[in-house]
């Protein structure tokens, strides 16, 4: 019998609206009295008018190239924090560098969720293999042990035979950390003749790659992934059905086409924006340069969120042709500029030692010319411009596809 967190990740659909409808506009008008730069960013938005997601998806994205220019001018949050540095418990420095605040109350970055879900709570030992300087993965995986009651042993990274020895002599049960170094950890163990008791682990922050998660099943280790950032916590996460990611309850996931703010159709490749619901750090419809897409249906687990389908690439495909960037918001404004276009998708390749920039588009018409003069105007380069079928470019999410070879 699956157990949950709380009662919050088996909701009706209706019950979860019924309760973004009363939480987002709350949430935004926190956002606008207590976080300078969003009390400029949104000074025209009226928060009782944004109780859905549909609604919020007019709303301006925040990238992260803003909040790194934001820092810069105005440390060490760039006025998107609602507390002022010194009332936080914690401050961290990731790379970029960008700062991030965090608390020791209950469960703030929302990790106890995931960690629950991979079935670690009171009576377990965690192994925690996160970093605990400077950046957040440390003490974001502590938080969650914490919330669900169990042990932990902030172990870090490196010096693997002690590793080994203190996960046996502690009675280590459950690990948390990378995917790839719990696999080390193990190995080594096998080389120095120790028996492990690990069977539960909880990974991010890189790939879980279906061969390492068949590896470690062979051991007896049920091994899950999260998806995670150091600004906004728990985003989503797998249980023990292994289909998907499940959003998590404290955030509003957006799928939009990289370089705009727009949704996609599900099933569509686009980048996450995420809403936090965290009041200490409200980030609203923060890019965060990922791309997935959601995945149609409900987890056979029960949990009824939304399900993404995990880390899938990157959305910034910013690339230099002939000199100069072209842009995912170049793209958008040149699919925008013509409405009978649906998709479109610059392609780089080079030849004779030249860049060559094609512009494939999905449309019924059948004359490039009108298209190439706007190619010309909005990314600055003349470029080829191919008309393709509508629903023929690959649903990967790429809007910029730079073919050439640099090894």
């Amino acid at each position: 019998m699956t157990r949950y967190y709380d009662e919050l990740e088996t909701r009706s659909a209706d019950q979860r609206a019924a309760d973004i409808a009363r939480a987002l506009p709350a949430q935004i008008a926190h956002a606008k009295a207590k976080a300078p730069a969003l009390t400029e960013l949104l000074s025209d938005v009226e928060p009782a008018e944004i109780t859905s997601v549909e609604a919020l998806a007019r709303l301006p994205v925040i990238r992260k190239s803003a909040l790194v220019e934001a820092q810069a001018k105005n440390p060490p949050f760039g006025g998107f924090a609602a507390l002022p540095a010194h009332e936080f418990e914690h401050v961290f420095q990731s790379p970029g560098p960008i700062y991030e605040p965090g608390r020791t109350t209950h469960d703030w970055w929302r990790m106890g969720r995931f960690i629950f879900a991979c079935g670690i709570g009171k009576g377990d030992i965690v192994q925690n293999c996160f970093a605990y300087h400077m950046t957040p993965a440390g003490m974001m995986f502590e938080s969650a042990a914490r919330a669900v009651g169990a042990t932990v042993f902030p172990a870090g990274t490196g010096q693997t035979e002690l590793q080994v020895r203190a996960a046996h002599d502690l009675g280590v049960t459950a690990y948390a950390g990378t995917p790839d170094y719990l696999k080390v950890i193990l190995d080594r163990a096998d080389e120095m003749g120790v028996k492990l008791g690990i069977r539960r682990a909880g990974v991010g922050g890189g790939a879980l790659f279906p061969s390492l998660r068949q590896e470690y099943a062979d051991r007896g280790i049920l091994c899950l992934q999260c998806y995670a950032t150091a600004d906004l916590g728990n985003i989503a996460y797998e249980s023990e059905a292994q289909e998907g990611m499940i959003v998590d309850e404290g955030v509003i996931v957006e799928i939009v086409r990289p370089g705009t703010g727009d949704p996609v159709p599900e099933g569509e490749v686009g980048e996450v924006v995420v809403t936090t619901l965290n009041p200490d750090y409200p980030l609203i419809r923060f890019a965060t340069g990922d791309l997935s897409a959601v995945l149609p249906g409900q987890s056979p687990c029960g949990r009824t969120n939304m399900r993404i389908k995990g880390w899938m690439g990157r959305a910034d495909q910013t690339t230099k042709v002939k000199g100069m960037f072209v842009r995912p918001e170049q793209v958008a404004q040149l699919v925008a500029r013509h409405p009978e276009v649906k998709r479109a998708r610059v392609i780089v390749t080079r030849q004779n030692e030249q860049d060559l920039m094609t512009v494939r588009l999905e449309s019924v018409a059948t004359d490039p010319a009108p298209y190439a003069a706007s190619v010309k105007e909005i990314l600055k380069l003349k470029g080829e411009v191919e008309i393709v079928p509508p629903g023929s470019l690959p649903n990967d999410g790429k809007v910029i596809d730079d073919q050439r070879r640099y090894d």
